[in-house]
């Protein structure tokens, strides 16, 4: 099998490298990228906030490290297969932010946290707390718990602040789990777009959230952790100082969904740059008002939206998937602008899943291919 390095190994370091590149490609500005780790580490900073990234953005053990050098006290992870392939990599930290229940997996957790430093895990269940619990014994390994709270999606989960207390009991009754905190992720607060009507719904959460600390509190269960928050709502979160801990984790890339979104209220530019693109190519031109490029719904992620043009072509162009291996880029004359062969780039729709397509990063400065990075945990969704 031809793998990313065997096809472009040759091109790194290359003056103009990127336009040699065989596409559809995913392409990442390193500068555009550290750029955006260094704001974000300085912003919780600023805050006195602690930073664990989510690395279920980019998977990749490569920007996991950067994260961890500009500040971050780890990443975290949807799955634990996310997790073992970034322990694996010499990254520690690690929060599994998804509840860890089939009985396979709460073996792998266990063996898991007896080799990996700082590893720590949701959960929502007291069945589940108590699986962990005996795998942990037969592992000889110990693993800190942080209490998931349903944010009021329904998706997972504790239910009601009686519900948490109930469960820190079965956790500090567990002579192998550590209870730690609460983790309390708003993900279907970070797309609205209006950044007036996102804090409105993120102040009303958050009065919720409160209520569930204040329980455990009561109870004799203060949360140490209170982690959680978003690309969309970090700067919302950061100002209403719940949150020890901040999970954002697109703001490395920035794609389309967060860049519909005012994230600052300030209607300034975007606080983050796009680093992450879809480079694609024209591979027919026979029509005057549109061109067939060669990224369709194998390269593109398409649960948001469509991509945009970055360059390459008309920024007025309109992107159409034109079904697995093309879409079409549609504006008046472009077929007569643009000939098989030129390249183009694009903005994706949703990072995380676009992410996942791909088994390599090609790294770029500028114009010139510096490095290849692997997608590390591509496809560990179990």
């Amino acid at each position: 099998m031809t793998t990313d390095r065997d096809l472009h190994a040759h091109l790194i370091d290359q003056q103009g490298s990127r336009a040699d590149l065989n596409t559809p490609v995913l392409v990442l500005d390193v500068d555009a990228l550290d750029r955006n780790v260094q704001r974000m580490a300085a912003l919780t900073a600023h805050h006195e906030v602690a930073l664990r990234p989510h690395a279920k953005t980019h998977k990749s053990v490569d920007i996991a490290q950067r994260q961890i050098a500009a500040g971050a006290v780890g990443v975290c992870c949807a799955k634990i297969g996310e997790a073992e392939a970034l322990s694996e990599g010499g990254v520690n930290g690690i929060l599994i932010t998804s509840p860890v229940a089939a009985p396979r997996a709460i073996e792998r957790l266990a063996a898991l946290a007896a080799r990996a430093d700082g590893l720590m895990a949701v959960v929502d269940h007291p069945d589940v707390a108590a699986g962990i619990d005996a795998a942990l014994a037969v592992a000889d390994a110990r693993l800190d718990m942080i209490i998931d709270i349903d944010p009021g999606i329904a998706r997972t989960g504790v239910a009601s602040a009686d519900a948490a207390v109930a469960l820190a009991e079965v956790i500090a009754a567990a002579p192998n789990l550590k209870y730690r905190g609460v983790q309390f992720y708003c993900g279907s607060q970070q797309h609205i777009e209006s950044y007036a009507d996102r804090r409105a719904a993120i102040v009303e959460r958050t009065g919720y959230l409160q209520s569930v600390i204040a329980a455990l509190a009561d109870a004799g269960f203060a949360p140490e952790i209170i982690t959680g928050s978003g690309t969309g709502t970090h700067r919302i979160d950061l100002d209403l100082r719940v949150f020890t801990e901040l999970q954002a984790g697109s703001y490395v890339f920035m794609d389309k969904q967060y860049l519909d979104c005012d994230l600052t209220g300030e209607e300034s530019e975007p606080p983050f740059e796009v680093s992450l693109s879809v480079d694609a190519r024209v591979v027919s031109a026979n029509h005057s008002g549109l061109v067939t490029i060669d990224a369709g719904y194998k390269s593109l992620s398409t649960d948001g939206g469509v991509a945009v043009v970055q360059c390459g072509a008309p920024d007025t162009a309109f992107f159409a998937f034109m079904g697995d291996e093309h879409a079409a880029l549609i504006a008046p004359g472009i077929g007569v602008q643009l000939a098989p062969g030129d390249p183009v780039s694009l903005t994706v729709p949703h990072c995380d899943p676009t992410v996942n397509l791909y088994d390599s990063y090609h790294v770029v400065a500028g114009e010139t291919l510096v490095d290849i990075w692997p997608v590390s945990a591509r496809g560990r969704a179990r």
